[in-house]
């Protein structure tokens, strides 16, 4: 097994330098694509670093550096280059959110090597299995927004991009070969439409951290203070939430409701470190949560019926069945969300399949009578 050493990526890091090369670039037919961003480390995370790979040539672009990231968002947008990512959505979410570019003409390595069957689909996995390189890992939890950035992580980043290309040729030839170009297509597109999630903070959030339902009403109350509190540290110091507390240590906080430094000490997540950083503000929390009124779980408005229940059970094994058959995971088949809106609506025809998400002309074609079926048998 071999370890690569590639020739150092060329740096972007002035607009001069990205309009220069893009210039280059949009004589392109095909661009490897990946992102790199702080998540690890910071309260709102960004894109912190653009890897792009040519067939000749690696670059590296620092947005943090370069004001305009626009002549990389015309290339993005531009249909006629293919844009290569291995997993792609998380990438998309990223540029959207921070840059609002489009990103079409994709082709997603990932999606390619499940669609074929690959066990193992991560991109070390897929060039090991194929070329016989071992991928460097190590660097995947660095923090992407320092600069500036050690050689060892510029190096990791160049890799994620360095062998795309040559991957998306091999794979393309055995979507081909196996009559499933058509249907990688369809995922492409479906990339094509990912937006971003909300990213506001949620007051009631808190709802959802695990084990609440195990609460008394006051240990709601100072779940839910200790919960608020939290997000105002994170952003004061633009830090995830969840390195200033876990939510399991604003469990076992909200029910044990320590008063004093060594009762907060005998709590689980926090050390000596965080009692004396933050012990002040957290026993202030669960005090105030003490005396203000006991939250009410907000009304649910999303029960499903018994009988969309019953249909989605039907698809879903229906698609377990099918996946099996063609050697392929589940969703490779039609998404959860895909089997969710066909329950609800309940299609009895050809016609009315039409118009769900995640229902292209591929999987209409390949997969539309089998549904009716299961879904008239409901």
């Amino acid at each position: 097994m071999s370890k690569p050493s590639l020739p150092p990526a060329d740096y972007i890091q002035t607009d001069n330098q990205l309009r220069h090369i893009a210039q280059t670039w949009a004589k392109e037919p095909a661009l490897a694509i990946d992102t790199e961003s702080n998540s690890l480390y910071a309260y709102r995370e960004q894109v912190c670093l653009f890897q792009v790979s040519t067939r000749t040539q690696d670059y590296i672009i620092d947005p943090l550096k370069i004001k305009d990231m626009t002549p990389l968002g015309v290339l993005l947008e531009d249909p006629r280059i293919e844009k290569v990512f291995h997993a792609a959505e998380y990438d998309l979410i990223c540029i959207k959110r921070t840059y609002g570019f489009a990103v079409n003409n994709i082709f997603d390595t990932m999606v390619a090597a499940r669609i074929c069957g690959y066990p193992l689909f991560g991109l070390a996995n897929m060039v090991e299995s194929l070329y016989g390189i071992q991928m460097d890992k190590s660097h995947q939890r660095d923090d992407w927004g320092q600069r500036p950035l050690p050689a060892t992580s510029l190096a990791y980043a160049q890799m994620d991009t360095h062998y795309l290309l040559g991957l998306r040729d091999d794979l393309y030839e055995k979507l081909t070969a196996g009559n499933r170009l058509a249907e990688a297509h369809e995922f492409f597109a479906d990339l094509e439409q990912v937006q971003p999630n909300g990213t506001d903070f949620d007051p009631e959030g808190y709802w959802m951290l695990g084990r609440p339902g195990e609460l008394n009403r006051r240990q709601r109350a100072i779940l839910r203070e200790l919960y608020l509190m939290r997000e105002r540290i994170a952003e004061l110091r633009d830090t995830p939430p969840f390195k200033i507390l876990t939510n399991l240590t604003l469990v076992d906080l909200a029910k044990k409701a320590p008063q004093t430094e060594q009762e907060l000490l005998a709590v689980k997540g926090i050390t000596r470190t965080v009692a004396r950083r933050d012990g002040k503000v957290i026993l202030d929390a669960i005090e105030h949560g003490r005396t203000v009124k006991p939250p009410r779980r907000p009304a649910r408005t999303d029960a499903t019926p018994p009988e969309v229940t019953e249909r989605y059970n039907a698809l879903r094994e229906w698609r377990k069945a099918r996946a099996a058959q063609r050697g392929v995971e589940s969703d490779v088949i039609i998404s959860k969300a895909t089997m969710w809106a066909l329950a609800r609506q309940a299609p009895q025809t050809p016609e009315a399949l039409h118009g769900i998400a995640g229902l292209g002309p591929w999987r209409l074609e390949q997969y539309g009578d089998e549904l009716l079926r299961v879904l008239q048998k409901r």
